[in-house]
């Protein structure tokens, strides 16, 4: 919009000649400038509120990235950026870049948003067309959700659920049922930060009254059941019942934190209003989704997001671009350029998340040490648009604090290459997750810890 509209026109301005008066279009500088997102002047706290503790924050990319400009050409410490990387340059320390890796399991496409964390064969299971599995920040939250107020949060351009094989959520509980995501900066900021009245805290009160016996009623009238069904339908009831336990768990949760205060903290300078499907809004809304995030580890309010900054066979570029359309680029170069561009623009995201991150002292050390960022897409267009589950894009940052190494380019064969779950499982462990198993990981990764 241009700058020096300080105030809308009105609707009613008309163009007159020769007699003929018209009426003019809705245009963009009719609009109230409060409609329209500003870039972010939110800066970085000085000081983290809270004691050095391990966090992590999974983002994901949709639709791949343009894989030739996007593997740097040298290996190993002291490695050149690639021309896309390179828009990294100024954190290149504190990342990691690994190539060849992926999922044996799946079968690429767009699908990939479903199965970055998990690694599942959705059709595993002899008659049904989809099954997943639980992900990797879920097997995180399990182990260390019960110290924070909310044990993980879900974003993402979408909100709820989706459709499998195109969800708005990377979390996926331990029956694979998909976590619901947010996409409003504005419920998310409410939702971590704005304190409950006493009437919203006697509503999830009576909530928790009326799941509560509901829940009594089903485990109950189960246990009957239970005895009267052949071994396969007991599967499927132990399935179902575990789903009503990890509700019982959730809705048990909002009880127990129900009467302790939200951390208080200030709005000034949050984009809240930017929507993430609007072209002109979408790099502010990226950003506040970042600073919503790194509020909520500065709060230490979760120490668990997943972040989809777009859905697959979606979702728009930073500026607006059709980004599902550009992966199909069938080696188009001017297709492949507009793509890399996406990539850089992206990363610009990434690169102002760590700076914030860095910028923040944290018991003596910058908060990037505590925090660990995986970033990358669960498809790679590649070279030819061709939508496999090889060699995905991966970038592993932050956490040096727990011992994971950087500065380097970690090179695999993608037709000869460990899984990319060891990377996943190798965050859980460095998370305080204790478990030597993940998906189809066959161990820790050791070039990266």
């Amino acid at each position: 919009m241009n700058p020096i509209f300080h105030t809308p026109i009105s609707r009613l301005t008309a163009l007159r000649g020769l007699g003929v008066t018209l009426t003019l279009p809705l245009l963009e500088a009719m609009l109230p400038r409060s409609v329209h997102a500003a870039p972010s002047t939110y800066k970085p706290l000085p000081k983290s509120g809270t004691k050095p503790t391990p966090r992590a924050i999974f983002c994901y990319v949709s639709n791949g990235v343009n894989i030739l400009e996007w593997v740097p050409e040298t290996k190993g410490k002291g490695y050149k950026l690639s021309p896309t990387l390179e828009t990294l340059k100024d954190h290149q320390e504190q990342f990691s870049v690994l190539t060849g890796l992926g999922h044996p399991r799946c079968t690429g496409g767009h699908s990939g948003g479903d199965t970055w964390l998990t690694g599942a064969d959705l059709k595993a299971v002899p008659g049904k067309d989809y099954t997943n599995t639980i992900s990797v920040d879920q097997v995180i939250a399990e182990k260390i959700g019960m110290k924070t107020r909310f044990p993980s949060i879900e974003i993402g351009d979408q909100s709820g659920t989706g459709a499998a094989l195109h969800s708005h959520t990377l979390a996926f509980d331990r029956n694979g049922t998909p976590l619901p995501a947010e996409n409003s900066p504005q419920r998310l900021f409410e939702r971590l930060f704005v304190p409950d009245d006493a009437a919203s805290r006697e509503a999830t009160l009576k909530r928790y009254a009326e799941k509560r016996s509901i829940l009594d009623d089903v485990l109950g009238e189960a246990k009957s059941l239970e005895k009267k069904l052949g071994r396969a339908d007991q599967n499927k009831l132990g399935e179902y019942l575990n789903s009503v336990r990890e509700t019982e768990l959730r809705v048990q949760r909002q009880v127990e934190w129900v009467d302790v205060p939200k951390p208080k903290v200030d709005a000034t300078g949050l984009q809240l209003n930017s929507k993430p499907n609007d072209g002109h809004d979408r790099p502010m809304w990226l950003d506040v989704m970042l600073e919503l995030s790194y509020l909520a580890f500065v709060t230490d309010t979760t120490r668990v997001i997943t972040f989809e900054w777009a859905r697959e066979a979606g979702g728009l570029g930073v500026g607006g671009e059709n980004h599902h359309e550009l992966s199909h680029h069938g080696g188009d170069p001017g297709m492949l350029k507009k793509l890399a561009a996406v990539d850089r623009g992206y990363l610009e995201r990434l690169s102002r998340f760590m700076t914030f991150l860095k910028s923040t002292d944290e018991g003596g050390r910058p908060m990037l040490d505590h925090t660990m960022i995986v970033y990358g897409s669960g498809m790679n267009s590649g070279p030819r648009g061709e939508h496999s589950p090889k060699n995905l894009p991966l970038i592993v940052a932050g956490g040096g604090a727990y011992g994971l190494k950087h500065g380097q380019h970690i090179a695999h064969d993608p037709e000869k290459h460990p899984p990319l779950a060891n990377v996943l499982l190798t965050v859980a462990q460095k998370m305080g997750a204790e478990t030597e198993k993940f998906s189809d990981a066959t161990g820790a990764m050791s070039e990266l810890a």
